[in-house]
C-alpha cells in the first residue's frame, strides 16, 4: 500500500505531498493521521518553510465520500474524520514558519479549508473551486465555516455555500482567495521557488509575522500589545542583529557619501 501523503526536505524546505491522485487526494482516516504526521515533522528546527501539493490531477476534493458511505456508522466515523482532520489543519495553521500551497485542478470542501490553512497560494489558472458540501447533503468541516469568510467576506462565502457556485483561478485571485495564478505545468515549481524564498528570509520574523496576522481572536488593543512584545522579542535575536545593523550601516554610508545642502 502507498503512503496517502509524502514529505521530502531540501534546503529547509519541507514539502508535503497530498499522494492519493486517484482519489482526487481526498481525505479518509489514514490520510488525515498521515498528514498530520508530516505536519509535525515540518515542525523540526531545520526546516524554515513548508510547501503543499497535490498528487496528480487535483489539489484535494475534501473528504474521501466513498469511505464515509463504506463505514459501518457513518455518522461516528465522519464526526471522527472531521475533528480529527480539523485538529490536524489548525496544527499546520500553527506552525511557526510559512507555508505554501501549490493547487491545482480543483479545491473541494475541506480541501479549502486545507488550502486556506497555508499562507501563500499558488494556483494554477485552470483550477475550480467549490463549497460542494450541499451537493451531497452535508455541511462544512474542518474550519470552513470559519477561513472561508473571513478570506472572501461573508456574502461572497454564503455564495458559495449555498449556491454552489464554482469559482474560477481568475476569480478566486480577485475574490482574494488565492495569492497568484498561474500556468498549468508551473504550479509545483512556483510553489516550491517562494518556499525556498521565504525559507531563505528570516525565520523567526516571517515566523511571527504570519501567526500575528492569523491572531484573529485578539483585540485591536491585544494586538498592539502583542506586536509591541514580539518586536522587541525579535530585535534581540541573531538574524534580526545582523540584519539591523546591516542596514544602519548602509544608511551611514549613505549619509556620509551626500553631497551637503
Amino acid at each position: 500500500m502507498t503512503d496517502p501523503v509524502r514529505c521530502d526536505y531540501e534546503d529547509g524546505v519541507a514539502r508535503i505531498v497530498l499522494a492519493r491522485p486517484d482519489r482526487a487526494n481526498a481525505v479518509d482516516l489514514a490520510t488525515a493521521r498521515a498528514l498530520g504526521a508530516a505536519v509535525d515533522r515540518a515542525g523540526a528546527d531545520d526546516v524554515r518553510a513548508v510547501v503543499v501539493l497535490g498528487e496528480g490531477r487535483r489539489f484535494c476534493a475534501g473528504g474521501d465520500v466513498a469511505a464515509m458511505a463504506a463505514a459501518p456508522d457513518r455518522p461516528a466515523y465522519l464526526e471522527q474524520l472531521a475533528t480529527e482532520f480539523d485538529e490536524v489543519l489548525r496544527r499546520l495553521a500553527a506552525l511557526p514558519k510559512p507555508v505554501v500551497a501549490g493547487v491545482r485542478g480543483a479545491a473541494a470542501g475541506a480541501g479549502l479549508a486545507l488550502m486556506l490553512s497555508c499562507d501563500v497560494i499558488v494556483s494554477a489558472v485552470s483550477t475550480k473551486f467549490v463549497m460542494a458540501y450541499g451537493d451531497i447533503g452535508l455541511t462544512p468541516d474542518c474550519g470552513v465555516s470559519y477561513l472561508l469568510p473571513r478570506a472572501i467576506g461573508q456574502q461572497r462565502a454564503l455564495e458559495l455555500a449555498l449556491t454552489g457556485r464554482v469559482l474560477t483561478a481568475v476569480e478566486a485571485r480577485e475574490w482574494g482567495l488565492v495569492t497568484e495564478v498561474v500556468d498549468e505545468a508551473s504550479v509545483d515549481a512556483r510553489a516550491v521557488a517562494l518556499g525556498e524564498l521565504l525559507a531563505a528570509g528570516p525565520a523567526h520574523a516571517l515566523g511571527e509575522t504570519r501567526r500575528l496576522l492569523r491572531s484573529q481572536h485578539l483585540t485591536r488593543e491585544e494586538t498592539g500589545r502583542e506586536e509591541a512584545r514580539v518586536i522587541s522579542e525579535a530585535v534581540d535575536g541573531d538574524e534580526a542583529k545582523a540584519l539591523v545593523d546591516a542596514f544602519a550601516a548602509r544608511g551611514r554610508r549613505g549619509a556620509a557619501g551626500s553631497p551637503a545642502r
